[in-house]
């Protein structure tokens, strides 16, 4: 069997890939086992491409014979790295370079990247890298280059032939197009997480994108809202004032979303969240991780606003309402511009449930469900008529522990006088 004969194979293989829905990191690996077993001396590669995604710019997985792959994620950084400055695929993006090759031992050897350095410490002989681009309209970054580097090493004496070279660059080009297909699907996947949550989001993507469509669940609904929002945003500069948001939803969403939680939608400066559930142990199970998330936050805004008290910054008081039933989760709005989110009377209340917060001068309300959890940290205040409610709702509130003989631990804080936190 000749060399085009075994390198068609694999471009076969690639072509099913793309077909499919492959592991990015599944997929670089076979691609490596492959390439080594028709006789290519590959000792190390790795693959980068760059992502969409809020905390990462760019994903690399590597390929080391005999050890498996490693997969990581590089994050935004205002400012390059020296090694990233120094590096071969920085010196190909500037000058616009598809193939870049260093010999790493005998006399044509050619060390003029520190990376180079360091392959040679690992007895590597060649080092190839290969970019192949992907064509893509990029309006937010016009400039900005989107497609793969594949970085291939060789350990034998001598390194890569020029048939081998030939080899990789056509195989790439077949592997590309299968990268690109992952690499979008990806893409889309962090995208819609991102700005629709994970169950919504795989809704969305499972095919739940008609106006109407949706279903019945049970949940506890977290519903939080930002004091003095109006005020703040008319005496801050806008800058400072979206500083000052993100804070305050890393202090209320943060701890929703590490509790399991799902939050749906940011309504202006307010939080709307969910804790899903389908059974009575799951009830149980969502109202724990509904107060744990509380507790979280409190303690976050204990020491966001004792901080923000030192250096002289605006002060970040809101409100927390919780109220647990059934609601729709599915599609509003029209056909050309949805929304994947809530409704029912369960998401009404929580709303009214939180003004109450203002008017009972109680920073955190639930309903009944939620407190019989724990029945010895709430406080019984009353029933109360909400607003376009019919029938009163009983109200609970956290008890201020600093007033008991026995505050609860809540990890590093202690839930102490809760109004002090939370002020209205």
């Amino acid at each position: 069997m000749d060399d085009n004969t075994l390198v068609s194979e694999i471009n076969e293989w690639l072509a099913d890939q793309a077909l499919s829905e492959p592991d990015i990191v599944g997929m670089f690996e076979g691609l490596c086992h492959r390439l080594h077993a028709i006789g290519i001396p590959l000792a190390r590669a790795r693959l980068t491409w760059p992502t969409l995604h809020p905390l990462f710019q760019a994903e690399t997985t590597l390929w080391t014979r005999g050890e498996g792959t490693l997969f990581e994620q590089f994050l935004h950084q205002d400012k390059m790295s020296d090694a990233w400055n120094e590096s071969p695929m920085k010196h190909m993006l500037d000058h616009d370079i598809g193939i870049l090759r260093r010999n790493l031992d005998g006399p044509n050897a050619l060390l003029d990247f520190p990376i180079l350095k360091e392959m040679l410490d690992m007895d590597m002989t060649d080092y190839l890298v290969v970019s192949t681009a992907f064509t893509s309209k990029n309006t937010y970054h016009a400039s900005e280059r989107r497609g793969i580097f594949v970085t291939w090493c060789a350990d034998r004496q001598g390194g890569f032939s020029n048939r081998e070279i030939e080899s990789l660059q056509k195989i790439q080009r077949r592997f590309a197009v299968a990268c690109k297909t992952v690499v979008q699907a990806r893409i889309s996947h962090n995208i819609v997480e991102t700005y629709l949550g994970t169950k919504a989001g795989n809704r969305v993507l499972s095919g739940a994108i008609r106006r109407g469509d949706g279903d019945t669940t049970n949940a506890v609904v977290w519903f939080c809202d930002l004091r003095n929002s109006t005020a703040l945003a008319d005496t801050m500069p806008g800058d400072e004032y979206l500083k000052l948001l993100n804070t305050y939803f890393e202090m209320t969403a943060g701890p929703v979303i590490e509790a399991g939680g799902e939050v749906l939608d940011f309504i202006g400066d307010a939080v709307l969240a969910i804790f899903p559930f389908e059974n009575e142990c799951e009830k149980n199970d969502a109202i724990q991780a509904a107060t744990t998330a509380l507790h979280a936050s409190m303690g976050l805004a204990k020491n966001i606003r004792e901080q923000r008290k030192e250096d002289n910054l605006p002060d970040i008081n809101f409100g927390v309402g919780l109220n647990v039933g059934s609601l729709v989760f599915g599609n509003i709005g029209v056909p050309q511009r949805l929304s994947f989110s809530i409704i029912g009377p369960t998401v009404n209340e929580v709303a009214r449930i939180e003004t109450m917060t203002k008017t009972i001068g109680k920073p955190i309300l639930a309903t009944r469900d939620v407190a019989a959890y724990d029945a010895a940290s709430w406080e019984l205040l009353g029933d109360f008529t909400l607003q376009g409610v019919s029938q009163k709702v009983a109200l609970y509130t956290l008890i201020d522990k600093e007033k008991s003989d026995h505050p609860v631990d809540i990890g590093n804080a202690v839930l102490k006088n809760a109004e002090n936190i939370f002020v209205n």
